[in-house]
């Protein structure tokens, strides 16, 4: 159950995803729940309802689009997935009303959400407060419809992966800084953050709290309970967060800026795995690192997303490793060829790429223990995991494995570090 310290200048933010949502029975579970969190607070509490499309509606109307041209075009995609939560804001209100709630729903057009030019991922750059503030004159509730914006030209705009999620947490962020008491709930149909995907890892154990930078490393490297966009926006705004499921009461899990003083953490807090990367290694690369800036430069202009980076000197010769997403392995051979042969470099070798996982051991209690390095090489060691990279940060070790033995990854280091049940 979430810890309530409501007030009557409290708001209280709640966040549905798709899952809560997908039907008309969820959608009048969910309008039964907020009435509870409604009435179990002080009176004047008031609610603004944050949801996401119903279900795969935002995948269904994509396929809809293709089915209709090849080439949709950004900005009327976005007019039409902006529909998805509009239906289901329109929808748990008539649930709202329906069980004596005072309810009313908004789009972001109605609510002033601001938002960069960016279709399909789009920033917030500001809300209209004043606009809510009227709703709650007549309303206890107002449901507001995630995952879109407007811009300073007045077009729709969606914001990208988990943007429910930060559409939800800017609303928080935005009534913080007008003094306003706030917290902001995300419920889904998990309930609450692991130490390891608990599908894939049995006895996964779930945590009671988690900090802001615990959060956004493990959701950075491949956690996908929250996006790393909200964690920014309420770690930047002192937005404490509770994740927790719609269809349970079980207690969830806090991200806050720091952990109670009573709790003692962990040297590691969770690990996750980020699957479907490809390992690549340029051999023999001459000179003193022009070579190696114009790779770098030439596949960013083709649009690959280059994650782990290691370099390696032979007398004149470097040698690079990296990894990047699966879907452009073909672009990466690609695109070091041409730039060899533009510019005439001769003897380089490029290896095709190794379908890899990165398995990441994340948390705070690295910074102040020794030797934890040492301990997740022993522990793939002994059950013969090769591990074919590495790249640390002041919380985080990760290690690329082949991709067939990620799970097993996962598995032993959480046993290593006591992150499953008894």
């Amino acid at each position: 159950m979430i810890e309530r310290q409501d007030s009557a200048n409290t708001l209280v933010v709640q966040k549905y995803g798709g899952s809560s949502v997908a039907t008309p029975e969820k959608i009048k579970h969910v309008a039964t729940r907020v009435n509870k969190r409604l009435t179990s607070g002080l009176l004047g509490v008031k609610m603004a309802v944050v949801v996401s499309a119903m279900g795969k509606a935002t995948d269904e109307l994509i396929a809809l689009a293709k089915d209709v041209s090849p080439n949709p075009g950004a900005r009327e995609l976005d007019v039409l997935l902006a529909t998805g939560e509009q239906v289901s804001a329109a929808l748990l209100t008539m649930a709202l009303r329906d069980v004596g709630v005072a309810a009313v729903s908004r789009n972001a057009f109605q609510l002033g959400i601001k938002t960069s030019r960016e279709h399909s991922n789009a920033r917030i750059q500001d809300i209209d407060f004043s606009l809510l503030r009227r709703d709650f004159r007549d309303n206890s509730v107002v449901v507001i419809t995630g995952f879109q914006g407007v811009t300073p030209d007045g077009d729709l705009t969606t914001l990208g992966r988990g943007g429910s999620d930060t559409s939800a947490v800017a609303i928080a962020a935005k009534a913080a800084s007008i003094g306003m008491e706030t917290v902001c709930e995300i419920y889904s149909d998990v309930p609450g953050i692991f130490t390891c995907d608990p599908n894939k890892t049995p006895g996964a154990r779930k945590l009671d709290y988690i900090t802001f930078e615990e959060m956004l490393e493990l959701a950075s490297l491949g956690a996908k309970v929250l996006h790393t966009r909200a964690v920014e926006l309420a770690r930047k705004y002192g937005v404490t967060l509770y994740c927790a499921s719609t269809f349970s009461e079980e207690r969830g899990t806090y991200v806050v800026k720091e952990l109670p003083k009573w709790l003692e953490g962990s040297i590691v807090t969770g690990v996750t795995v980020a699957r479907d990367q490809m390992k690549f290694v340029v051999k023999r690369i001459p000179g003193e690192g022009d070579v190696l800036t114009g790779v770098f430069q030439a596949l960013a202009l083709a649009g690959v997303n280059i994650d782990m980076i290691a370099t390696a000197s032979d007398e004149d010769l470097s040698f690079l490793t990296f990894t990047v997403l699966d879907g452009d392995a073909e672009t990466v051979m690609k695109t070091i060829r041409v730039y060899m042969e533009e510019n005439g470099v001769e003897g380089c070798a490029v290896e095709s790429g190794v379908p890899v996982a990165k398995v990441s051991a994340v948390g705070d209690g690295m910074n102040a223990a020794t030797g934890v390095a040492g301990r997740v090489f022993s522990a793939l060691r002994r059950r013969s995991i090769e591990i074919r990279g590495i790249s640390t940060s002041d919380i985080n070790i990760s290690v690329l494995v082949d991709g067939a033995k990620a799970d097993e990854a996962v598995s032993l280091l959480a046993e290593e570090f006591e992150l499953k049940n008894p």
